[in-house]
């Protein structure tokens, strides 16, 4: 399945942008928003996940947001529907369990996730994150390294080799030689990877189209 990540300023241009798409993350972080307005993006019929970085994406790239601004507006998003929230690893748990409690209420799957922009991890290092990361609560666990060659891309990879993993494990290699792992990942077992919506509309550094994902991916699962 493929996430096409939305990196809207405005959030009646988020709601458009939703039409032709069957699954979509929404950076709160990139948007220009008051509370009122999660009510509009998450009461859509598709799944959506509800995202909020705490520095910012898109327009608002840098910009840095305190935990309870976040808080609040993950809170709206559950509340108006949102199918899945991310919360990053080690997050402090009163900003956490707040967002856990309101999920499990309201049957939102919480997405635990860990980010590392520079390098990918040692294989032990990585395994023990993911644990981190159910130990938190995560129905799912998503782990977005930056992968600096193949080797990196390969253990990122290997981490899908464990059955307890399948339909549990989002794995992404970030940057032009993690791209491999953005096609294969959900060929081996992850619940689904992320797409941009269009060329320049990219949220993370190697995102792929969703055109030219479904086109590849298409062609590797039919043969």
């Amino acid at each position: 399945m493929i996430c096409v990540s939305l990196a809207e300023t405005d959030p009646k241009r988020c709601v458009a942008a939703l039409a032709n798409l069957d699954f979509a993350e929404i950076r709160i972080d990139a948007m220009e928003a008051v509370i009122d307005d999660m009510k509009r993006v998450f009461s859509s019929s598709i799944p959506l996940i509800a995202t909020f970085r705490p520095d910012g994406s898109g327009a608002l790239a840098g910009k840095k947001f305190d935990n309870e601004t976040r808080q609040r507006f993950l809170l709206a998003a559950i509340e108006s529907g949102a199918a899945y929230v991310d919360i990053e690893a080690g997050s402090e748990p009163s900003y956490r369990e707040p967002i856990l409690n309101m999920a499990l209420l309201t049957g939102c799957k919480a997405i635990i996730s860990y980010h590392d922009y520079t390098r990918t991890p040692s294989r032990d290092r990585l395994v023990r994150i993911v644990k981190t990361c159910f130990s938190e609560g995560a129905h799912i666990a998503k782990i977005a390294c930056m992968t600096n060659n193949r080797n990196d891309a390969a253990r990122l990879l290997g981490l899908l080799d464990r059955d307890e993993y399948q339909d549990r494990l989002v794995v992404i290699g970030m940057g032009p030689l993690g791209r491999i792992t953005r096609i294969a990942a959900p060929l081996l077992g992850s619940p689904f990877t992320f797409a941009s919506p269009g060329k320049g509309k990219e949220t993370a550094a190697g995102q792929i189209e969703r055109g030219r994902l479904e086109e590849i991916m298409g062609l590797l699962s039919h043969g």
